[in-house]
């Protein structure tokens, strides 16, 4: 079974990369961003077969290790 985990800052969160990507998007003259916001995908090759088991390991992965709940969300797709 696959898992993707979609990580991203919160939106209270300041973002310097995304902030970066923004300003050279704007420098190679790619006008009409306004705010970008970076963030990460983490796909996942378990063996489980059961999706609702396989969601809730993923789940604990990200409280755990894969996001910092303090200043992250994540969404969870299972496939």
């Amino acid at each position: 079974m696959k898992a993707r985990v979609h990580v991203r800052l919160k939106s209270g969160v300041l973002d310097p990369q995304g902030k970066a990507i923004g300003n050279a998007l704007h420098s190679l003259g790619f006008e009409g961003v306004q705010e970008v916001r970076q963030g990460k995908l983490i796909e996942l090759d378990l063996a489980d077969t059961d999706p609702a088991a396989a969601r809730a390991r993923v789940e604990a992965m990200c409280r755990q290790l894969l996001a910092n709940p303090v200043i992250e969300d994540y969404a969870v797709e299972i496939g």
